[in-house]
C-alpha cells in the first residue's frame, strides 16, 4: 500500500510509515518515533513524550489507509474527515526510539458514516485506543 497515495497527510504530519498487513476490515500499521521528531524537543524536553493527541492521530491515520483501501477508486478525490472521537484512553507513555504498532477495525458503516476502533502498542504493551467515526469528503468540495 502506497501510503502517500492512500492519504493527504505529508511529513512532519504524517504519523505512518509502514502498512504491516490489511485486510477487508483491519489494517496493522506501524509508526517508528526517532528522537529527533520535533514534538520531542518541546514536549517535557527533559523526559520527552509523544503527545497523546499524537499517538491518537496515528491511529486516525492508519483508519483512513483502510478506508482508502476499501474504497478503491471509487472514492477518487474523496479523504476521509474525522468527524466523532469516543472513549480515548491513555495506558502508557509513548518515548524516542519507540516503535508504535497501530490496529485498527472498521466496525461497522452507515451510510457515508465509518464506525472504526483502534489501538496503538509498543512492545505489545497497549498506550491508547479509542472508538472514533469518520466520513468521506471531497477536498475540492470543501475548498470552494
Amino acid at each position: 500500500m502506497d501510503i502517500l497515495r492512500a492519504i493527504p497527510h505529508r511529513p512532519p504530519f504524517l504519523f505512518v510509515d509502514k502498512v504491516v498487513a490489511m485486510e477487508e476490515n483491519k489494517i496493522q500499521a506501524q509508526k517508528d518515533l526517532g528522537p529527533e521528531l520535533d514534538f520531542f524537543r518541546g514536549h517535557y524536553p527533559h523526559f520527552p513524550i509523544m503527545p497523546g493527541v499524537l499517538t491518537l492521530e496515528s491511529i486516525f491515520q492508519a483508519g483512513a489507509i483502510l478506508l482508502s483501501g476499501r474504497v478503491g477508486e471509487k472514492g477518487l478525490g474523496n479523504v476521509p474527515a474525522l468527524t466523532r472521537i469516543r472513549d480515548a484512553k491513555f495506558k502508557n507513555m509513548v518515548r524516542p526510539g519507540d516503535r508504535l504498532t497501530l490496529d485498527v477495525e472498521l466496525v461497522d458503516q452507515v451510510g457515508p458514516a465509518f464506525y472504526m476502533k483502534g489501538k496503538a502498542t509498543v512492545d505489545g504493551k497497549p498506550v491508547a485506543h479509542v472508538q472514533f467515526t469518520c466520513a468521506l469528503v471531497n477536498l475540492e468540495e470543501g475548498m470552494k
